[in-house]
């Protein structure tokens, strides 16, 4: 007889402690970016466990379907001294004890709902319910109600934060007989005003850059002065910046009656060129009857050590400072091949499983910041479009704002091309860890980094899925990254299958087409391949193991596509550089005239575009002064033939 009602007296026990927890407040509009959205817990005792409780967003649009889209444990966590936790985005002061990204909260029809579940409970996509339903609040922006979400929430009541036509400016708040209005935010406090009030504390730096070599002053104040000396700790440390370098103490000491102290810390000024770091400040633990008004400020450390290359940038190029890295039977078997066969030969190298490996999408992040970096910086890379810098600390690498950012441009967007992401892609494991890879692993396009590049956030999302020549990039920029583009895009639609460039702008919905073929063929041989592309191509080379053979041979985009389809390639053009004791060609660049030194009688020297085409020849003396002021500005090829040897020079003229 006893045994029931002592199960009963738990169950009891149970309902009496769920009904004590409900939410408090809710902001899901806030101005800009949502970085300022609020959902506040209360229970009815102070420090209040929320051990097997998990906080669940529902989706009440129509592709919604009133199921969840995000869901997140409560376990560990407890309410505050007046029964509150607060749970917000980034800007939210005080700082909340569980933090959002910003822009995580739908803005309505939607739900916000507190379970005794787990969050495993909830895989985004799972129906609203009322099994374990400890509280839920169905609200709105001015939109219709959701009976079918507040049916499955049991609710009778869709709360509206625009009532007073002030969405972004207030918020949805329980009063005590458990209704709800709209007022100003109240983050941290009781909704009306009473119980303890907690003495803020905040921090501010004058910069949030600094150089190595210089100091940090930190100031820490509190929103009124104390009333007892306070100490608290706080750490600057945050992954490879450590305690080794900065000096400083990092122990906080506010003196009675007073309310601020300056902490003032030495950023070491070292040798070694361990790239741009950011100094993470963050408070310890802070004493009861204080909360945090900010925290975790980012504070970047310029390393002034950064190293520069001798090739210079995509608007500023170099020629023949940069070798290639192919081993010199790499392109042997197109020898004598021409048309379709051609085609397929390159495809058999560049795609060859038993040697070509594949990498994640999070992987390309590494490979850029190698293969894109700045022949100016060695802390940063180049942008594609914008051509600018902009330091490798900088890249997007989640959801809100991408001003000022870098992330990864396919130059043959997603959508044309039909690759995207899986799980397997979030995993950045190196350089040592790969994926087979063929042909007709079109999925694999997504992580190529041939056809990858760094760009400026914005100007990513203003070329969205365009064509080129539809896209040319943003107004006044000088085309430097024109012929590297085309010969990405020309990469990719001969190493795999189902990828394609066409003449004019094929619909977006067509998969595999991309145009406009005339445009980058146009856009190859008035941008030629520079060192910095050649330099690219050699660190694709160390992860992917295949190269782009449009910078490597780039009269071979002619045999495909452009004047000399049907014909025979030959190796014999290859723009390898080969040294003869005793031969200078001299200058290089060159304004007007080229010398050349120490020849033997009958030679000659045949200048060439560096897509093949035989422009000028010459028979040559022991010395020659040459007369090119009739040449175009660019890069061309000179083969000298002296002795049965041939010498090869590319020769920039200015």
């Amino acid at each position: 007889m006893r045994k029931p009602i002592l199960v009963f007296c738990i169950f009891l026990g149970i309902n009496f402690s769920f009904g004590q927890l409900v939410i408090n407040e809710l902001d899901a509009d806030t101005p800009g970016i949502d970085r300022m959205e609020i959902i506040e817990l209360k229970s009815n005792t102070p420090s209040f466990s929320l051990d097997g409780y998990v906080l669940v967003l529902f989706n009440g649009s129509v592709s919604g379907g009133d199921a969840s889209y995000y869901a997140v444990d409560l376990d560990g966590y407890t309410t505050d001294i007046n029964g509150l936790i607060l749970i917000g985005g980034p800007d939210v002061s005080p700082v909340p004890e569980l933090l959002l990204f910003e822009n995580t909260m739908q803005n309505g029809a939607d739900a916000v709902a507190v379970y005794q579940a787990n969050a495993s409970d909830f895989p985004e996509g799972t129906k609203a319910t009322t099994t374990n339903l400890i509280d839920a609040l169905v609200y709105d922006t001015d939109d219709a109600d959701d009976t079918n979400l507040m049916l499955l929430l049991g609710v009778t009541e869709q709360i509206n934060e625009n009532r007073n036509g002030n969405k972004t400016t207030e918020s949805i708040q329980r009063k005590n007989d458990g209704t709800y209005e709209a007022k100003s935010p109240t983050p941290g406090r009781l909704n009306d005003g009473s119980g303890m009030q907690f003495n803020g504390i905040a921090f501010t730096t004058t910069l949030d850059q600094y150089n190595e070599g210089e100091h940090i002053a930190i100031v820490f104040t509190t929103e009124t002065n104390v009333t007892s000396d306070l100490t608290f700790n706080f750490s600057l440390s945050n992954r490879g910046f450590t305690t080794k370098d900065y000096l400083g103490n990092t122990s906080v000491t506010i003196s009675s009656g007073t309310k601020t102290k300056t902490i003032n810390i030495q950023i070491i000024d070292d040798s070694d060129d361990e790239g741009d770091e950011v100094m993470n400040i963050v408070f310890g633990a802070i004493p009861a009857g204080y909360n945090r008004l900010n925290d975790q400020k980012r504070i970047r450390i310029v390393d002034n050590d950064y190293t520069t290359n001798p090739w210079g940038t995509p608007m500023n190029p170099s020629y023949g400072l940069v070798g290639s890295t192919a081993p010199l039977v790499y392109y042997d078997t197109l020898e004598g091949l021409s048309g379709t066969v051609l085609k397929q030969a390159i495809q058999d190298i560049i795609a060859d499983p038993t040697k070509v490996r594949s990498h994640t999408y999070a992987d390309i992040i590494d490979i850029l910041k190698k293969a894109d970096q700045s022949p100016l910086n060695s802390n940063k890379v180049w942008l594609l479009y914008t051509e600018q810098q902009r330091a490798k600390l900088d890249f997007q690498s989640s959801g809100g704002s991408n001003v000022g950012r870098w992330n990864r441009e396919h130059t043959y967007p997603r959508s044309r091309g039909g690759f995207k992401n899986i799980e397997a892609d979030d995993t950045a494991d190196g350089i040592d860890v790969y994926t087979v890879t063929r042909a007709d692993s079109l999925r694999h396009a997504n992580s190529d980094a041939h056809g990858l590049r760094a760009t400026d956030g914005p100007e990513n999302s203003s070329r969205g899925n365009q064509d080129y020549g539809e896209y040319s990039g943003p107004a006044g920029n000088q085309g430097s990254w024109k012929g590297d583009v085309a010969r990405g895009i020309l990469f990719l639609s001969v190493r795999y299958n189902g990828l394609d460039v066409v003449n004019g702008n094929p619909a977006n919905s067509i998969v595999g087409e991309l145009g406009d073929l005339a445009t980058l063929l146009d856009w190859h041989r008035n941008d030629p391949p520079d060192d910095f592309e050649m330099n690219r191509n050699n660190i694709i080379y160390s992860w992917q193991f295949n190269r782009n053979p449009f910078i490597d041979q780039p009269d071979l985009v002619e045999y495909i596509w452009g004047n000399r389809i049907g014909e025979i390639w030959s190796s014999t053009l290859t723009i390898q550089e080969n040294e003869i004791p005793n031969v200078s060609v001299f200058p290089n660049p060159v304004d007007s005239h080229l010398f050349i030194e120490g020849l033997s009688d009958k030679s000659k020297i045949e200048f060439f575009t560096v897509l093949g085409a035989k422009i000028y020849t010459l028979e040559i003396n022991r010395q020659m002064r040459i007369d090119l002021s009739n040449f175009s500005k660019g890069t061309y090829i000179a083969r000298i033939t002296n002795e049965n040897r041939i010498i090869q020079k590319r020769v920039v003229v200015n």
